[in-house]
């Protein structure tokens, strides 16, 4: 099943996430922002990440998930954005290497990901959510068109929803 999925931007392509991914999650989650921001322990190897990405059932349970950004230009992974079944609701996710951010990558990548959600998929509503002084997610949740919803905890820590609707 794995790499069937795909959405092209001018940039970009999504793609599903496979073991072969692992080097580059591994990267990405080695990012001190990563645990700061979201408070997910970074993986303790290539192998562990490859392990996490083995078992991701996402994609099977319900037909989407996170997804690899790969940088058409270079084939080079950038990191992944996507949506998450909460239970609750549905969430845009995204995360990038560092060297990576500050072009445009993840917003643009977050727009597709919705589109897709609305379009294809019909969902009618999209949250994000982030830790309150993470001012760069929140940036880019503004240029999604989302808007502000509510305060709530996530993990334990003060957290921002935002919204948006088809």
């Amino acid at each position: 099943m794995a790499n069937k999925f795909r959405i092209e931007t001018k940039r970009l392509i999504l793609r599903e996430i496979t073991v072969h991914d692992a080097s580059a999650m591994y990267e990405l989650n080695l990012d001190p922002l990563i645990k700061q921001y979201t408070l997910d322990d970074p993986y303790t190897s290539i192998e562990a990440a490859a392990e996490s990405w083995a078992t991701y059932d996402h994609y099977k349970k319900h037909g989407y998930g996170r997804w690899a950004v790969v940088l058409k230009e270079t084939n080079e992974i950038l990191g992944w954005c996507g949506l998450k079944n909460n239970g609750n609701f549905i969430d845009i996710g995204y995360r990038l290497i560092p060297r990576f951010r500050g072009n445009g990558y993840t917003t643009e990548a977050a727009k597709a990901c919705i589109e897709y959600g609305f379009k294809t998929l019909n969902m009618q509503e999209i949250i994000a959510r982030t830790i309150k002084d993470n001012t760069a997610s929140i940036k880019v949740i503004k240029k999604l068109g989302m808007h502000y919803w509510k305060e709530e905890t996530c993990k334990n820590h003060p957290a921002i929803y935002y919204r948006i609707s088809k």
